[in-house]
C-alpha cells in the first residue's frame, strides 16, 4: 500500500511542474512548414511497430563527410545554408523529459542531454551554439512534423527502427538506452512480467507501447500525450506503473520520491535524430558533428553534465554506416 499523505504531496507537486511546464513560454507545436519540399504526412501519429526488421540494421546511417565545412560557409542549395540563412537551427522536442529535454524552473530554458546534442549542431552551423530555435512536439508529432519540414530535425529520445527508417533518415546512434518500468518504492516488480493486469502508462507515439501490449502478462496499457502525464496520472493512482527508456524514468523518479526505477533492461533503445529524407547530405552533415564529438570528448563531457549522477560514464555509441 502506498503511503496515502506522502502521495498526494507528490501529487501536487507533479501536478504544480506539469502546470509550470505547460505554461511557461516557449515557442509552441505549428504545422508551419520550413522547407518547401517534403514527402507526404502519414495519417497516423501513432509509432509504427518495433518489431520490423524489413531494414535490417536500422542504426546504419549515411557516411558523414571527410571533414566538416567552416561554419558560417556551408555548401550551397544544402539545407544548411538554408538554415544559416534563416539564422537559427529548428529543433523539435519535448519540455518534460527531464535530464534529455525538460524546462528549467528557475530559468525557463529547455535543457539536457538531447539540447546539448543539438547545440553543437548549431555550433557547426553558425559557430554559435545558441542560434537554436526550440520547438516543443508531442511525441506523436515527430515524424509527421520531420516530413513536413516544420522542424530541420527533432532531438528527443527517438528511438531507431525499421519502421520509422522508412518516413524518416535517422542519423548514427548518439544514445543507448533500454525499457525498464518505474514503479512505487513499496513495490517488489521488476519487470512486466510482475505487471500482469496492472496499469502501465506510455506516452502516446512512443515505441514503449509496443512493448507494454506485447507483454505476455497482458499489462493493461494507458496512453497519456506526455511522460509528464503519466509521471502524474501515477502519483494520482490512476496507473501502477509507468514504462519507458530507463534515461526518461530516471528524469521521472528524480521529481517524486516514492518512485523507482526496477529490473533489467529487456528492449535496446538506440537513440538517432530525426531528419527529413529529402536532405541526405544534412544527415552527413549531423553525422560528422556526432563523429566529431565522439572523438574529441564532446560528447563524454554532455553525458556526465546531466547522466553521471545515475551511471558511470559509458563510452559513445559505435556509429554503422551503409554507404
Amino acid at each position: 500500500m502506498r503511503p496515502s499523505r506522502p502521495r498526494r504531496t507528490a501529487v501536487v507537486a507533479g501536478a504544480l511542474l506539469v502546470l509550470a511546464l505547460t505554461l511557461s513560454g516557449c515557442t509552441s507545436h505549428k504545422g508551419t512548414s520550413l522547407a518547401a519540399s517534403s514527402p507526404a504526412v502519414p495519417s497516423a501519429s501513432s509509432a509504427p511497430s518495433a518489431t520490423d526488421t524489413s531494414c535490417g540494421d536500422a542504426t546504419a546511417s549515411l557516411r558523414p563527410p571527410s571533414a566538416l565545412p567552416v561554419p558560417g560557409a556551408m555548401p550551397a542549395s544544402s539545407l544548411m545554408a538554408t538554415i544559416a540563412a534563416r539564422g537559427r537551427l529548428v529543433v523539435g522536442t519535448s519540455q518534460d523529459t527531464l535530464l534529455f529535454s525538460s524546462r528549467n524552473p528557475f530559468t525557463g530554458n529547455i535543457e539536457g542531454f538531447d539540447i546539448d546534442t543539438a547545440r553543437e549542431i548549431a555550433k557547426a552551423i553558425f559557430g554559435d551554439p545558441n542560434k537554436l530555435q526550440i520547438v516543443v512536439i508531442p511525441n506523436s508529432a515527430r515524424i509527421p512534423d520531420v516530413q513536413a519540414g516544420t522542424v530541420d530535425l527533432v532531438a528527443e529520445t527517438m528511438t531507431i527502427n525499421c519502421a520509422r527508417d522508412k518516413l524518416v533518415d535517422f542519423s548514427s546512434v548518439y544514445y543507448d538506452a533500454g525499457q525498464k518500468i518505474l514503479v512505487p518504492t513499496t513495490s517488489h516488480a521488476t519487470s512486466l512480467a510482475d505487471l500482469g493486469g496492472r496499469k502501465v502508462c506510455a506516452a502516446a507515439g512512443s515505441t514503449s507501447l509496443d512493448a507494454i501490449k506485447a507483454a505476455a502478462s497482458h499489462p493493461i496499457a494507458v496512453t497519456e500525450p506526455s511522460w509528464g502525464d503519466c509521471l502524474v496520472a501515477f502519483q494520482q493512482n490512476q496507473v501502477d506503473a509507468i514504462s519507458t527508456d530507463d534515461t526518461i524514468l530516471a528524469g521521472l523518479a528524480a521529481q517524486d520520491p516514492y518512485a523507482k526505477v526496477a529490473g533489467a533492461r529487456f528492449t535496446d533503445e538506440p537513440y538517432g535524430l530525426a531528419i527529413n529524407k529529402s536532405h541526405p547530405e544534412f544527415t552527413r552533415f549531423v553525422n560528422a558533428v556526432l563523429a566529431r564529438d565522439r572523438a574529441d570528448g564532446t560528447w563524454t563531457q554532455i553525458y556526465r553534465r546531466w547522466l553521471s549522477k545515475f551511471a558511470s560514464t559509458p563510452s559513445p555509441p559505435v556509429a554503422h554506416y551503409r554507404d
